[in-house]
């Protein structure tokens, strides 16, 4: 067996279960807000044409994605992040995947040089993904704590030089899980720069950029930072993004990686040998998806909602805040992380992510300690209702 496997900890929802089995909940109906998926209606004409496309199910896919679909994804990569009109070419610039989670951790495998000592940084906390893939590519994973202090964003600032000349890879989530901070074109700029100067090659996870609160003000990315430098080549910048809570299908497990057309190359080669095409429905459900707004609009709108309502009844008795974006709140705890994380399932029968389960210990601190992680992903009356339950229990603490 790969004894990097050996390596990997015990995901955070093993964790989870462990410290809920050591107590009985209360007998009310469950409550769910730790798991990220996302539980609203996926529209209708998406799957309709899933359905309609299920003759194709007799040929084999290629790896690189109908013409169509590339197209599609280049298309909406220039409408959305404002990107000079064909610089993003669909037959170079975008590799159809399936889902950022696959995508994220076979990045690693294929980019990760594991004869030299490499490092690939991460911001912490963070999607456990980034760990793994860094550990089974023959790589150290290297921290970025994320706290208040720092925006809840990694400090470029206070990396070490001899890290960045290590770093082969960086992992970069925006807007980020759990945290929902944005980093601007400035911050991303800021990267790149360093990219260049250390030889590095990001990876941002932007598969929340579509989940925000102003319809004039959508976060940023990584290709638009690197298009308003001049850089049309895109290179060492990557992005990863998914029709998963873009548009509430988690279960087709579609997204795509846009950028740097010689890591793209490479990671085609990669990929070509994995086996990962996606199913041709698949691919015409995907083309339906990336060329409609109007469902994504409407799917913003129903965060909106759960969130002025959850933050009005929390706020008064806890220290939260609302994110920049996405779908989770971050709320500092005023018992420790795990401890609110059980009696309040065991005496509310809600289930919410202890924030240090997704954090490793690094320089000093767990920047997860005392802070969980809530998912706004439920009906809006189930997330009130899950919100009154957590605002009566920290009044008996």
């Amino acid at each position: 067996m790969n004894p990097d496997l050996d390596k990997l900890q015990p995901y955070p929802f093993e964790k989870l279960n462990a410290l809920k089995a050591a107590v009985t909940p209360a007998e009310k109906p469950h409550i769910a807000l730790s798991i990220g998926e996302p539980k609203h209606q996926p529209p209708g004409f998406v799957i309709e044409e899933l359905i309609t496309h299920l003759h194709s199910l007799a040929s084999y896919p290629l790896t690189k994605g109908r013409p169509e679909l590339r197209q599609a994804i280049s298309g909406w990569l220039t409408r959305r992040f404002a990107l000079p009109e064909g610089s993003v070419d669909a037959e170079k610039h975008v590799l159809p995947v399936a889902g950022t989670r696959e995508a994220l951790f076979a990045f690693a495998q294929a980019v990760v040089d594991r004869t030299t000592e490499p490092l690939v940084l991460s911001p912490n906390p963070f999607y456990q993904i980034y760990e793994g893939a860094a550990l089974l590519a023959g790589a150290e994973p290297w921290f970025l704590n994320t706290t208040a202090e720092t925006g809840f964003l990694p400090d470029l600032d206070g990396v070490p030089a001899e890290v960045w000349q290590r770093c082969q890879l960086i992992y970069l989530c925006t807007p980020g899980n759990p945290t929902g901070a944005v980093a601007d074109i400035g911050y991303l700029q800021k990267l790149i720069r360093l990219a260049d100067e250390h030889e590095f090659i990001i990876a941002s996870d932007e598969c929340y950029s579509e989940l925000y609160f102003d319809e004039a003000d959508p976060p940023a990315g990584l290709l638009q930072a690197a298009a308003q430098m001049g850089r049309g080549d895109y290179q060492r910048c990557v992005v990863f993004h998914s029709l998963s809570k873009r548009s509430n299908l988690p279960g087709l497990r579609s997204g795509f990686v846009a950028g740097d057309t010689a890591v793209l190359e490479r990671f085609l080669t990669y990929r070509t040998y994995q086996g990962c095409a996606l199913p041709p429905p698949t691919q015409a459900a995907s083309i339906a998806a990336w060329n409609d707004e109007a469902h994504v609009r409407a799917n913003r709108e129903l965060y909106r909602q759960k969130f002025d309502a959850v933050l009005a009844i929390l706020q008064p008795v806890m220290k939260v805040e609302r994110p920049d974006a996405g779908f989770y709140l971050w709320p500092e705890t005023p018992i420790s992380d795990t401890e609110f994380a059980q009696q309040l399932f065991a005496e509310q029968n809600v289930t919410v992510l202890p924030g240090s389960y997704l954090s490793r210990d690094a320089h000093g601190t767990n920047p997860g300690e005392n802070r969980v992680r809530m998912a706004l992903v439920a009906e809006l009356d189930e997330c009130i209702e899950a919100a009154e339950r957590i605002r009566d229990f920290i009044e008996t603490i």
